[in-house]
């Protein structure tokens, strides 16, 4: 059975677009060929950090929602910990509240933008 989960990661701030973009594909295809199902992403570009890590005080912040099967998050997480461009992720399992809380923030969003036309 798949579950929803949404994982962020915090990419080194040294990298170019390029770069970053190639790390978000890796991660993308990892879960779709995986058998996963991306729902939504963000991108939320380059941020300050709460506390420096590994003598950075920036990191590109992408957000990736997704449906998987429960095993699957172990294999990311390995993938996480091997790439040396990733400072720190976070992936957890959205319960049903939290994904109608995802759903209606998009919703929000969305609704905005168009109103910005």
């Amino acid at each position: 059975m798949l579950k929803q989960y949404e994982t962020v990661f915090i990419a080194t701030p040294v990298l170019s677009d390029v770069q970053i973009k190639e790390a978000v594909k890796k991660y993308r295809d990892i879960i779709t060929e995986n058998g996963g199902e991306i729902v939504h992403e963000e991108d939320w570009g380059l941020r300050k950090l709460a506390y420096p890590i590994q003598k950075k005080t920036t990191g590109f912040y992408h957000l990736i929602e997704f449906m998987a099967d429960p095993q699957f998050v172990a294999k990311l997480e390995i993938q996480y910990r091997r790439d040396e461009r990733i400072i720190r992720f976070l992936t957890f399992a959205m319960d049903k509240h939290s994904v109608a809380y995802a759903e209606k923030k998009r919703a929000i969003k969305a609704e905005v933008k168009t109103k910005e036309v």
